[in-house]
């Protein structure tokens, strides 16, 4: 592309969907601007009549799933195979260069995405705005900046029909109920779009920002003079010590692409998770989970979510139990902020650790163990004295500060923990086994792991199902019956909350006693201080 040195001496033109569509740039005398013009085959009448003869025709015709192909080559031949049929059966003759002609726009209004598809195809195009109606769409060039080109939208039913492909090809939904849409073109490319005159005057709108594709490199923006070197390598060390950070700036100016770049700086085989509003980022790593926020259908409800509804919350959430080593929050604007700042202060107090609680095993977080009472809990360690594991009390514990260094210990047999630099664990010492804090562990340390222990919770030969199914219905009349006479007939009745106790143990002219609600009869049995069997 030449420099534009002086705009009125521009005149350029280049190839798009080559060899039927063209972009040609020039000064536009009477407007004193650059225009963009998009040149495609020009139809005559008879072809324009016979256009839209055959796609009225190929919509009966034609498999539309078949559109969903990704290879082009291969819709091109399905459509040219489809449109040959309709020729013969309408009896319609045309020249080599008209049927090529026809194609062009056939792929182009099927396949592609209509007047916008030669947009579409140039690269040089960052975004593309349309304001409505009766007004030209204006690009935004690489080289040129804003140019105004000769696409106008003159029918607010096709624009509205258009806006609705936009959504299908989104895979997002758009109506007058929800006229606003958001998403993300199978090619990454970000859609903002409206449906009705309610939201914009001047009718249906959209504006299209364009990725390229593939994403820019730390050197080629320290090429462009967009960072310097030392600005890369003081954020290059930051993110290998894992420290959070934001990038902040105006609409366009490059927030997304230096965040790409930044990426960079993760290493190779770390676990990412993206958290998005709308798919933007684009990362090279393969260990990478993107994540992207749904919208809900329907009317919101009390908590004033709908129904459906994926946020970018939910996202956080569901992200802190996939073991990520980083977590990248997309573009936030507003109540999206909130979700950063959650991202950035997730510590991992969310390991869980195993402990029994009231004789019943428990996977507890270890942030949790500041709200439980720890008298009542027993926890795996090891007896340097017995040489063996045991399940000891839990004496104390302790909240260690605030660490920026974490070691994550991965065992031969891949199993993980990540502990501080002064937490202790136990290791293998000239046959002596003692304490070794974190820090001083090295690769090779031998450690203590628990294998099989005769704690008389990992072999059990039978579980008591009414402690874990309180909705099962007992039926032990004669039970009740002795609760009910050692408790007398009302407060039996009140601690069960029914009407009348003897239902459950007297029978009737024609019925026999109802069964109690598991949770209510055991309450009942424990109150009344009645063994019974748990068998029977």
């Amino acid at each position: 592309m030449p420099e534009l040195k002086d705009p009125r001496q521009l005149n350029i033109k280049y190839p798009l969907i080559p060899p039927y569509t063209f972009a040609h740039i020039y000064w536009d005398e009477s407007n004193t601007e650059l225009v963009y013009d998009i040149e495609e085959p020009e139809l005559t009448e008879k072809e324009n009549e016979t256009l839209i003869l055959l796609e009225d025709g190929i919509k009966e015709l034609i498999n539309l799933s078949f559109i969903s192909v990704k290879d082009k080559d291969t819709v091109l031949l399905y459509l040219e195979k489809n449109i040959k049929v309709l020729l013969t059966e309408l009896s319609i003759e045309l020249t080599n260069e008209s049927f090529v002609k026809i194609m062009y726009y056939i792929y182009r209004d099927f396949v592609g995405l209509n007047e916008l598809e030669p947009l579409m195809n140039d690269q040089f195009i960052e975004d593309i705005e349309c304001n409505g109606l009766d007004t030209p769409v204006y690009v935004v060039h690489r080289k040129y900046r804003n140019v105004r080109t000769n696409l106008i939208y003159t029918n607010i039913h096709k624009m509205a029909s258009f806006v609705e492909k936009l959504a299908q090809k989104c895979g997002r939904y758009v109506s007058y109920a929800e006229p606003i849409l958001d998403g993300s073109l199978p090619d990454k490319s970000r859609v903002n779009a409206t449906y009705s005159t309610d939201i914009t005057s001047r009718g249906p709108t959209y504006s299209i920002r364009r990725f390229a594709s593939e994403p820019w490199s730390p050197i080629q923006l320290m090429m462009k003079g967009t960072a310097s070197p030392e600005v890369y390598a003081y954020l290059w060390m930051a993110i290998e010590y894992e420290n959070s950070l934001m990038v902040i700036g105006g609409t366009g100016t490059g927030k997304t692409s230096f965040v790409n770049t930044i990426a960079f700086f993760i290493p190779p085989q770390a676990r990412i998770i993206t958290i998005e509003d709308t798919k933007e980022l684009q990362l090279e790593h393969e260990n990478w989970l993107p994540s992207v926020a749904r919208t809900g259908v329907g009317i919101t409800n009390l908590l004033g979510q709908k129904y459906g509804e994926v946020s970018l919350f939910d996202l956080l959430k569901a992200s802190f139990r996939q073991r990520p080593d980083y977590i990248i929050v997309g573009e936030v604007r507003g109540q999206e902020a909130f979700v950063l700042f959650q991202s950035f202060a997730s510590v991992r107090g969310s390991e869980e650790i195993f402990v029994i609680k009231e004789n019943k095993p428990l996977r507890i977080k270890i942030e949790d163990l500041e709200n439980e009472d720890i008298t009542k809990l027993k926890a795996i360690s090891y007896n340097i004295k017995e040489k063996k594991c045991e399940l000891l009390p839990i004496n104390s514990w302790i909240k260690h500060p605030k660490r920026n260094l974490l070691y994550k210990i991965i065992t031969k047999r891949g199993r993980e923990i990540t502990i501080t630099q002064d937490h202790s664990v136990f290791t293998l010492e000239n046959e002596e086994i003692r304490e070794i804090k974190g820090e001083n562990l090295v690769i090779g340390s031998k450690i203590i792991i628990p294998s099989y222990l005769e704690c008389g919770y990992n072999n059990i030969n039978c579980i008591n199902i009414l402690e874990y199914l309180p909705d099962l219905r007992i039926y032990a009349p004669e039970l009740i019956r002795q609760a009910s006479h050692k408790l007398g007939y009302y407060q039996s009745g009140a601690l069960v909350g029914c009407a009348s106790i003897t239902s459950y143990y007297s029978e009737g002219i024609v019925v026999k006693p109802n069964a109690l609600k598991a949770e209510k009869f055991m309450k009942l049995m424990k109150e009344a201080n009645i063994d019974y069997n748990n068998e029977d």
